[in-house]
């Protein structure tokens, strides 16, 4: 009997859902409705001035915009590849530095934090870009309104970023990497992966639907 409850305990452990997760997973949808309050303020400013964004998306650089939309979908590529280093209780790599089959999470975890700097590095070329060529934010309701979104969306990635250190940090800081990094690594994923996610849409919408 002791051992056939302590069975049904165990099972009911297993299939309880972490809290941090769903906490996570929660706060990310009231997010989703922070950016999609952006999204009704671009559509809403682009049905009252037409020809103001016809004439002011001509400087965008969107083979640039490309390059850098490319290089944070990696970054979400190389931030699966942490996890499931994590999930394998894999903080380090086991292996040479080039042998990424063998990387542990930590070293996922560095370049993911390196596209995502470079993401928001480029975003802040393009800003200064757009300066210089006369498009400050206070320029126009479209200046307004395509810097208060990518701004936004720049802000979450730092964000992001911040906590791809928290979490390398802490890999380091413990002795025996467990259940509790892992899920911390998962919840980080969730995170980065609805940025990504975020920024696609977003790149659609500015750089292609002018």
């Amino acid at each position: 009997m002791t051992t056939s409850a302590t069975y049904s305990q165990a099972v009911r452990a297993v299939k309880r859902p972490d809290p941090v997760a769903v906490g996570t997973i929660v706060w990310l949808g009231s997010e989703v409705m922070f950016f999609a309050g952006l999204f009704a303020i671009y559509f809403t400013l682009r049905s009252t001035s037409a020809s103001l964004w016809a004439e002011e998306t001509q400087l965008l650089n969107v083979p640039f915009a490309t390059v850098n939309t490319i290089i944070l979908v990696l970054s979400s590529v190389t931030c699966q590849m942490g996890v499931f280093a994590a999930e394998r209780y894999q903080p380090y790599r086991t292996g040479g530095r080039t042998g990424f089959l063998k990387w542990g999470m930590v070293e996922w975890f560095y370049l993911t934090f390196i596209l995502g700097a470079v993401f928001v590095s480029g975003q802040v070329w393009e800003y200064a870009t757009l300066v210089a060529e006369g498009m400050p934010i206070s320029a126009n309701p479209y200046a307004s309104a395509f810097y208060i979104t990518t701004g936004f969306h720049a802000l979450h990635v730092t964000g992001g970023l911040i906590a791809f250190l928290l979490v390398i940090g802490r890999a380091y800081a413990v002795k025996n990497f467990g259940r509790k990094e892992m899920t911390t690594s998962i919840v980080v994923s969730y995170y980065w992966h609805f940025v990504d996610v975020v920024w696609i849409a977003l790149f659609f919408v500015i750089y292609f639907l002018k």
